[in-house]
């Protein structure tokens, strides 16, 4: 039987002093906790090709995690480069089509649409509102589609506030990316040694830590990448702009319920009212079949492995994680549920004669 560990009082001052020094330090990197995480679960997911560096630059650590920066860079960098060139050529192409479809009669061409003039009638009749008026509406589409020209310059400014303050971001990953690579034995020795747990419950903490971020991230973003696709091909078979749309789409998948049906739905009514009935039933079908279908079958079964999470434990987890955390969320729900797990299983191997007499009481 182990001796217990005795805390003295100076031992509580020092355990206090030590909690208010990690609270007072975590203040400091608070605006940085993201992009120290995403190196965090970077470093992981680039560790084998690192590995790979290592063995053949041994006694040069600095070089081979400049190396594996420098690729990561290529590997993300270039690809977004090229497709943000494209989705902004097509975003272009796109508003300057949807402007010319309103000052040329498209919307007054819609309300003339039979389905559109039977639902503004029951509307109008049932509903305890104004009146609509369809030259009203009309009217308000024209005055924001004349404005559009100003509101693009604001957009555009927006966009190019958000891209200055991605590149910030993935400068200060690259640089923490550097340390956690080249210090990796470091870290996880003193990380081993801080925590006051069995070298077999460490092991298991740190393996869960890793394997959940790796299907969190995996999860996420190829369930993202491959919804974009199919719903980019779909679009771009129904006359849409495909890369474009297939990047909206890829976006519009991180939002819990309503996922890419936010972008499919108003394609497909708009292809009804005007008149393109097969095509609307094309991307109907195409975006309930395939597109749906990738974010059932595709997201569960990369994260499955998540400390045994259910398919209703890993929804909430991210529901819960967006709402929370935003975007970043993706990956701390499923992470914070699983190091739960982690330690309530910890726990039960610790008090099992406890709770076995617990239980036989």
């Amino acid at each position: 039987m182990p001796d217990k560990l005795k805390i003295s009082s100076s031992h509580w001052v020092l355990i206090v002093a030590l909690l208010a020094a990690a609270f007072t330090c975590y203040l400091l990197v608070k605006p940085y906790v993201n992009s120290i995480v995403m190196a965090f679960i970077i470093s992981l997911l680039m560790f084998p090709i690192h590995e790979k560096l290592e063995a053949k630059l041994p006694s040069h650590k600095n070089l081979a995690s400049l190396l594996s920066c420098i690729i990561l860079t290529f590997i993300i960098v270039i690809p977004l480069l090229f497709v943000f060139g494209a989705i902004v050529q097509q975003g272009s192409k796109f508003s300057q089509n949807v402007y010319q479809w309103v000052t040329h009669g498209g919307i007054q061409t819609v309300f003339n649409h039979p389905w559109v003039v039977k639902g503004l009638s029951l509307a109008n009749h049932y509903l305890p509102f104004d009146e609509i008026q369809p030259q009203q509406i009309a009217q308000k589409v024209g005055q924001l589609a004349t404005s559009f020209g100003s509101n693009l310059v604001g957009i555009s400014a927006k966009i190019l506030g958000d891209a200055t303050n991605f590149i910030m971001n993935f400068l200060l990953m690259l640089f923490v990316l550097f340390f956690l690579l080249r210090d990796h034995d470091k870290i996880i020795t003193a990380i081993r040694h801080i925590l006051p747990l069995s070298r077999s419950q460490e092991d298991k903490l740190l393996s869960e830590i890793e394997q959940v971020s790796k299907s969190a991230v995996m999860g996420s973003f190829l369930t993202a990448i491959a919804q974009g696709a199919a719903g980019g091909f779909g679009m771009w078979m129904a006359g849409f702009p495909g890369l474009f749309w297939g990047t909206m789409m890829g976006f519009a998948s991180f939002i819990p319920l309503v996922g890419t049906a936010l972008i499919w739905i108003p394609a497909t009514i708009y292809l009804f009212l005007i008149g393109d009935t097969t095509w609307a039933i094309f991307l109907g079908v195409w975006s309930v079949a395939v597109v749906g279908s990738i974010d059932n079958l595709l997201r569960p079964l990369l994260m499955q492995g998540s400390a045994g999470m259910n398919t209703l434990m890993i929804f909430f987890s991210l529901l819960g994680g967006i709402q929370l955390f935003g975007l970043i969320g993706l990956i701390y729900g499923p992470l914070i549920f699983a190091i739960t797990m982690v330690l309530f299983n910890i726990y039960e191997e610790e008090f099992k004669g406890f709770l076995n007499r617990q239980d036989n009481s």
